[in-house]
């Protein structure tokens, strides 16, 4: 559910063209109003009249910035497999979410509650992030398992 004005709808369900603007702004996040409009052929006005609704809904939480693997060779990389007590899975996401070094998390199934990735800046700065997840109320267990190549 989001607020509209002072009303309160239904969850928002992309369509078609709010489905392509959210691809063109995967492949370039910086697209200006101009060429979202050019490239779907559609007013300027409806591009950002639907930039409004899926920022307002919730289904675009933000614009980022997508840099090189090789950017930062020095960054740690990992996976971190987290299992959660009981019912207390929305705190420990809530919790995971605050931690800047985890760039994705993911819900799964099987012997794992979720699935984080991380990437700190440095080895003191990983171990730093593992003490404050198996910190959290709620994470029974963790395994993590670093990330040496891509292949």
């Amino acid at each position: 559910m989001y607020k509209g004005g002072n009303t309160t709808i239904a969850k928002y369900a992309p369509d078609d063209l709010d489905r392509r603007i959210i691809a063109h702004l995967r492949a370039d996040g910086r697209a200006s109003l101009s060429k979202l409009s050019d490239a779907l052929g559609v007013a300027r006005g409806t591009v950002q009249n639907r930039l409004d609704r899926l920022m307002e809904t919730g289904t675009l939480l933000g614009f980022t910035v997508r840099v090189r693997e090789d950017y930062d060779v020095n960054a740690v990389r990992a996976v971190m497999m987290v299992e959660v007590v009981g019912k207390s899975t929305t705190q420990v996401i809530r919790k995971l979410r605050g931690l800047t070094e985890i760039s994705a998390l993911h819900t799964t199934n099987g012997n794992w509650d979720l699935v984080a990735d991380i990437r700190a800046a440095s080895l003191a700065d990983f171990d730093r992030v593992l003490r404050e997840v198996r910190m959290i109320d709620g994470v029974a267990n963790s395994e993590t398992s670093l990330l040496l190549s891509s292949v």
